[in-house]
Formats: C-alpha cells, structure tokens, sequence
C-alpha cells in the first residue's frame, strides 16, 4: 500500500512527540536531582561495602552518586583539591596518619564512622607462630613471605616499618598485590594446610570465613586499635548541607558491616545491589543518617 504525504507527517509528529518526551523526561529528572556527588574508596572490602552502602542512601535522597576507585594516597588527595567530594574511608590515626599529614588542612574529618579495627600480620590458627618476632627463625615455614595488599597503602607502609623493627630484612620479603590475591593465597593455603602469614585488618570477612589469629605485636608498630573516620573536602557543607548532614551522622558497626561484607563474597554478588538490599531492610539506622544530629 502507498503511504500518503499526511501518513508520513502523523508518523513523524509521533515520532518527535515521542522523541520531546523522553528529552522532557529527561531534563525533569536531572532537574529532580539534588545534584552529584563522587565518593572516592580504596578497594578495601570493608570500604567496598560502606561505600556503597552510603551510594545507595545519598541516591535515596536523590543525590547522583559516582564512586571512584583509588590508591589510599590518590583518595586523599582527590578529597583534599575536590576532584571527590568525601570517602568514608579514612583509617585513623597511624595507618593514613601520613595523608592526613599532608592534606589535613585541606580537608574537613567529620570523625569515626567504625569504631574498633585492627591491623597486623595474621596467620590460621593452626600456624605454629604467635608472635611477630618469631618471624625471624620460622621464615621458612612461611615461604620467606608476607603477602600484602596493594602498594602503598598505609597497612603496606606499617608493614614494612615491622620489617624493620623486628630486623626481619633478611628474613622475610613482602609481596605487594591487593586484597583479593591475598584472600586468594590465604584461601589457598588454608584448602592444602600450608603456613602463610598475611598482611591483615579488622573488620574483614576472612573472620568469619576462617580460622584465623592475629601474630603478637611486642613493640607494637601496628599500634592500638583504630577507626574509620569520614572526610569531605572543605566547602561541602555549603554546596550540598543535605549530603553533608548524612555524611557526618554516617556511622555504624563492626557486625553492620560484616553483614554487608559477607553478602559480597557470594558467588556473582554486586555489592552496589546488596547495599540496597541492605538499606531495604535497615531502615531505623538508615533514619539516624539521613534525620539524626549531624
């Protein structure tokens, strides 16, 4: 059948009708926005989990919320010249102590958002080695080795400050790599009962999967038990005062995060889609973020 001119100017009036609304469509939602927000992390387990769980309650409240993978040193200073608007993924004081050092003037630390964490060389239980200075004589049953995460991270930097302390130089090398193939070689050792020593921190889901204990500290390098603080760049609480109150009240537990933490190590898990699910299904301490004191 020939189409008529009039056919061909209805069908392309639908067309652009169709086109006009999904542009107006569009331009409301952008106009719906509170505006846009970066949350800079390292990729940390337990950062993975608390920032996405802060992405979904700033996107509840109608923040578009981009995260930004970085190195410890590349987060700090994206906050500090305000290429990132915040993290929650300052830990304080010893492991990004130098950081803070060098940009705390620059930045605004609303303080802890995780109470009671921990670093230091872990091993499974069933390890024959209970503290560190022991290193020096059982280095071998450990492959020579420390496995570590990603270079320079603050953990990394402490961890060779104890090889220095404990005059481990000669006795022990520490292999850099992340926090996944760290898992992985521990994972892999445990599975062929092999001895291997790692570079590791409380809250982390390796806890709750195994066995693990905590090598002693005698001269204490790693330091006391810390905390995960938020930081935002300076002038935030005038551009966005919302995002900012949600930030400052942001704060939860040990066992909160495990949950989330756990959720991620399922197999084919998206930890964007199970801190929703996590938010869902907390929502009194969602409230205390979002409408607490800030």
């Amino acid at each position: 059948m020939t189409r008529t001119p009039l056919k061909k100017a209805v069908r392309y009036g639908a067309i652009m009708m169709a086109a006009g609304a999904g542009l107006n469509a569009g331009i409301a939602q952008a106009q719906d926005s509170k505006g846009d927000i970066t949350l800079a992390y390292v990729e940390w387990s337990s950062e993975v989990a608390s920032t996405n769980v802060v992405r979904a309650v700033l996107e509840e409240q109608g923040y578009n919320v981009e995260m930004s993978s970085l190195s410890a040193a590349a987060m700090w200073q994206a906050v500090a010249y305000g290429d990132a608007d915040g993290m929650v993924a300052a830990w304080l004081p010893s492991t990004h102590e130098q950081y803070l050092d060098e940009v705390g003037d620059k930045v605004e630390n609303l303080g802890p958002n995780l109470q009671g964490t921990k670093l230091g060389l872990v091993v499974p239980s069933y390890t024959d080695i209970s503290s560190i200075d022991e290193l020096d004589d059982k280095a071998d049953m450990v492959n020579d080795e420390i496995v570590g995460i990603d270079p320079g991270a603050g953990l990394m930097n402490l961890t060779e400050n104890v090889i220095d302390e404990y005059d481990l130089d000669d006795a022990i090398n520490l292999q850099s790599g992340s926090g996944a193939t760290m898992t992985a070689a521990l994972d892999s050792a445990i599975k062929n009962d092999e001895d291997i020593v790692v570079a590791g921190w409380t809250p982390h889901w390796m806890f709750a999967r195994w066995d693990l204990k905590y090598l002693d500290d005698p001269k204490n390098v790693y330091g006391g038990a810390e905390h995960i603080n938020t930081v935002v760049r300076q002038g935030l609480k005038d551009d966005m005062p919302e995002a900012y109150a949600i930030l400052d009240n942001f704060e939860w537990t040990p066992e909160q995060m495990g949950e989330v933490m756990l959720m991620n190590q399922e197999e084919d898990s998206d930890p964007y889609e199970n801190a929703k699910k996590w938010v869902d299904e907390n929502p009194d301490v969602v409230d205390e973020w979002v409408n607490g004191d800030s």
